[in-house]
């Protein structure tokens, strides 16, 4: 398949704003939003499906090496960030491309989709929401405070509590790296189980303190008019983003596949990487992995 865009790391003139991006694989295109907001895509290479999909990942505006808004660090809102991603399609002209989210970056395709569904081919929403209204933070501030009790005693549940409590009061992208770093444990099924992974991600995360437009997300009205085909990938013991909200989000899509991973957390790419690829590949009719 000719590429729309260089294989590589490179970045375009998006929105007057330098979107960077890294290219890789060969097959339909499939775009990559990370989470965060704040968060660049490293973290979320998948070399599983490379062989089968051109990945493109994208450093988030704001984020890594990409360009930061004129009214940094504000105004980078889900709105903002789905005007990126469809610009980014325009500029870069990739035809039909599947769209990837992860936890916010879920967010940020499905609001691109609703504001131009034709042109999409699919939407893998991984650890996504409909909304996250109502008492969304406050269920986390349970399931965090249900952690450190389970692992009471342990630097990493120390560590957890510290950094939680600590992110109203960061103003420095330093400070907020640290306290993602730290919260890290939390977001893995069983973060004693990882070791080697749970350092590589604390040693490669890196934030940039963005603020939004301090308004919930919130689509549920709007999704059963969504007619484009959408896999909801979810981690079956993400403490933010598991199987309940997976489930609603899967429900109000028309035409929407659900996947629970067990013994997963908020990384179910790196947890069940192999599971997790296959789900996609078979989403996307590119059944084709490479051996165990």
């Amino acid at each position: 398949m000719p590429s729309a865009i260089a294989l590589g790391t490179h970045s375009i003139a998006v929105n007057g704003i330098e979107q960077h991006y890294h290219a890789s694989g060969t097959g339909p295109y499939c775009i990559v939003h990370s989470g965060g907001p704040e968060i660049e895509a490293s973290y979320l290479r998948l070399p599983l499906l490379e062989e089968n999909l051109t990945m493109v990942y994208l450093d988030p505006i704001g984020t890594g090496s990409s360009g930061r808004l004129a009214t940094h660090p504000q105004g980078y809102s889900v709105d903002r960030f789905s005007e990126q991603l469809l610009a980014f399609i325009d500029a870069a002209g990739i035809a039909d491309p599947y769209l990837l989210g992860h936890s916010h970056g879920a967010f940020v395709v499905l609001k691109a989709a609703l504001k131009r569904p034709v042109g999409v081919a699919g939407l893998i929403l991984y650890a996504g929401a409909a909304y996250t209204g109502g008492h969304f933070m406050a269920a986390a501030g349970t399931e965090i405070a249900s952690f450190v009790s389970r692992n009471a005693g342990t630097e990493e549940a120390a560590a957890v509590e510290r950094a939680w409590g600590s992110i109203p009061t960061i103003r420095t992208d330093d400070a907020y790296t640290a306290a993602l770093r730290d919260l890290l444990p939390a977001y893995l099924s069983d973060f004693r189980c990882w070791p080697d992974i749970l350092e590589t991600l604390q040693r490669r995360l890196q934030a940039t303190l963005l603020v939004g437009d301090g308004q919930a997300f919130d689509v549920r009205d709007r999704l059963s008019a969504l007619q484009v085909p959408a896999l909801v990938v979810a981690g079956n013991d993400d403490f933010i983003l598991g199987p309940r909200h997976a489930v609603l989000l899967a429900d109000l899509l028309p035409q929407a596949q659900l996947r629970i991973f067990e013994q997963s957390g908020h990384f179910a790419h790196i947890e069940k990487a192999h599971a997790f690829a296959e789900a996609i590949l078979r989403f996307t009719g590119r059944p084709g992995l490479p051996p165990a």
